[in-house]
């Protein structure tokens, strides 16, 4: 067993005729402005109608986003990276290469309309692809995100292996999830990810797993459709 809250990932499978979730997966680098604008376009498609939903897998150039609830006191350096207002829920995050972000436009009204066991949903689809790797990743109730025991550092320590904020309009979500395969870890210094102070962040490859993006981009598939239904290959 995972999470004992597995029952969640049943409640997410698309109305029975929904067309699959197309999957695609960039084939460079996008901007973080880029990525918005290609967000809003298919969200707005999605609530007329006039699209299916979509699954797009991106790395970004090194970049921080601040979320709706973000503090200033949390960029602890302003002028290391980019800085890009986001209107996703959360705090501040980074983005960069070795960082698989996903993002995540489905529509709720074919699902299910509960956005927090929408968020849970999320959760569970990484858990799930974690423990793929013998990786166990935990939930924690006063923390948005997924997180992994430390046991070798003593003191209960566990870090953040994977972050969550999303936005939902006309009740298709959007944004999504970052799950840190091999980004540079320094990187995450510039700020106090997710306003929270007491806990590190971690990835596949920090925690001795020589794993490739591929790799992670197979298992993350049969994962997703397990949770929230079928999917289709689209070019990047």
């Amino acid at each position: 067993m995972v999470n004992d809250r597995d029952a969640l990932e049943t409640g997410f499978l698309p109305a029975p005729g929904s067309p699959p979730v197309e999957w695609v997966i960039a084939d460079t680098p996008v901007a973080y402005p880029d990525a918005v604008a290609e967000m809003e376009a298919r969200v707005e498609a999605i609530a007329r109608g006039a699209a299916p939903e979509r699954i797009w897998l991106v790395e970004h150039p090194p970049l921080y986003t601040a979320g709706t609830s973000a503090k200033d006191a949390d960029l602890v350096d302003a002028a290391r990276f980019p800085v890009f207002q986001s209107g996703r829920g959360g705090q501040y995050t980074y983005h960069g290469p070795g960082q698989r972000v996903a993002y995540a436009m489905l529509d709720l009204k074919r699902r299910r309309q509960d956005v927090r066991a929408y968020v849970a949903a999320l959760e569970a689809w990484i858990i799930a692809t974690l423990w793929q790797f013998h990786v166990r990743g935990e939930r924690r109730e006063d923390r948005v995100g997924v997180w992994v025991r430390r046991p070798e550092r003593g003191d209960g320590a566990e870090d953040k292996i994977a972050a969550i904020g999303i936005r939902v309009r006309r009740w298709v979500g959007f944004h999504g999830i970052s799950l840190n395969v091999d980004p540079d870890l320094d990187h995450f210094s510039g700020i106090i990810p997710c306003g929270v102070r007491d806990h590190g962040v971690t990835s596949l490859v920090d925690l001795g797993l020589p794993v490739t993006m591929p790799e992670v981009d197979a298992v993350m598939r049969p994962e997703f459709e397990r949770i929230f239904g079928p999917t289709v290959a689209m070019p990047g």
